[in-house]
């Protein structure tokens, strides 16, 4: 299991700011990314903006292998714009 916690816009769509989740310990970063969309479809749609961190670490959406750890953190962290 892992905590997830969703940041802006991904908590709006998310409906929720954080949860846990069931996931296998041995997955890519992308297949994690569809198990959230799974949960929440919404989503899908910030799908190619998104930024991604597992462990406080940022993290591509693709096949880089993840191996998690009960309660690992997972950020789902939406564009932010400034000035």
């Amino acid at each position: 299991q892992v905590s997830v916690l969703y940041f802006a816009r991904s908590a709006e769509l998310a409906g929720r700011r954080s949860e846990t989740l069931s996931v296998p310990q041995h997955i890519t970063s992308l297949q994690l990314w569809e198990e959230i969309v799974k949960a929440h479809p919404r989503l899908a749609v910030i799908r190619d903006q998104v930024v991604f961190a597992v462990r406080q670490e940022y993290v591509l959406l693709g096949d880089q292998l993840l191996v998690l750890q009960p309660g690992d953190e997972v950020a789902i962290i939406p564009p932010i714009s400034g000035g």
